[in-house]
């Protein structure tokens, strides 16, 4: 089992849309958990349309903690995604309810690691980095955080900062192989070595510029012609198996580069 987690730095560079993606191509039982601080559930509202309306969710595990039954709690809030070996835990109606769930964020990580003996994994969209609610004890307890960026300057500026906090933070506790970056559109218009260098972090996997196919998961747009076989696709299908083999190597494989002081011109 492995807790993957996905954030963010700076605007939308992607995460949730990813997070879909790589949980309905999962090749094992997985479960993804919406722990976005900022709520209104973007999965319900995007993927499904709005067609779904969860009678249980993240809210429900917080109160579930402070009567010390949150294990017992968890299985009665996932909901089943039709048509794939996945399940959806939904997060907070709105950024208020988030903060009722600061105690809360280290049990679960205890909770979802707990899930081996179902043999799933777990894929967290942890939203944005600095919010007030993020599930911090979430991303620092991941097998491996993968911080989503675009490969624009715009981007790289705005992520930086951010990369080398956490990358301190991983190192204070000896977990420097669990953090590495995903980019969403590499060569737009910064290649992969390009952003490795600025920002000081291995890449682990990079999901291809494809906005049209990317709705599919964004806002349940149906698929278009050849979509299983287009680039999108393809990409995340790369990235899960670089995923994997990160997790696989640990941090015995990662040398980060030491942070760079200039952007790529």
């Amino acid at each position: 089992m492995a807790l993957i987690v996905l954030t963010s730095a700076a605007g939308s560079p992607g995460t949730t849309t990813t997070a879909v993606g790589l949980a309905l191509s999962w090749p094992r039982p997985v479960l993804l958990v919406e722990a976005d601080p900022t709520g209104g559930s973007p999965v319900l509202a995007g993927y499904f349309r709005g067609t779904i309306t969860p009678s249980h969710g993240l809210i429900d595990l917080a109160l579930a903690h402070r009567e010390g039954r949150l294990e017992e709690a968890l299985p009665g809030t996932l909901l089943p995604i039709p048509g794939h070996d996945a399940s959806l835990l939904p997060g907070v109606r709105g950024h208020v309810q988030a903060r009722s769930l600061a105690a809360a964020w280290e049990p679960l990580a205890q909770a979802f690691r707990g899930l081996h003996h179902t043999g799933q994994d777990v894929i967290v969209d942890a939203g944005r980095l600095g919010l007030t609610g993020s599930p911090d004890a979430l991303i620092k307890a991941a097998d491996l955080a993968l911080l989503a960026i675009r490969t624009d300057l715009v981007s790289l500026a705005a992520a930086r900062s951010w990369a080398e906090a956490q990358a301190e933070e991983f190192r204070a506790m000896g977990t420097c192989g669990s953090l590495g970056l995903l980019l969403v559109g590499e060569k737009r218009p910064y290649a992969a070595a390009d952003v490795a260098k600025v920002m000081g972090l291995p890449i682990v996997a990079s999901i291809a510029w494809d906005p049209a196919a990317a709705q599919v998961f964004s806002h349940g747009a149906t698929p278009p012609r050849r979509f299983e076989h287009g680039v999108l696709v393809r990409s995340l299908h790369a990235a899960r198996s670089a995923i994997q083999a990160r997790l696989t190597a640990g941090c015995a494989s990662v040398t980060p580069s030491p942070l760079a002081m200039e952007v790529p011109s």
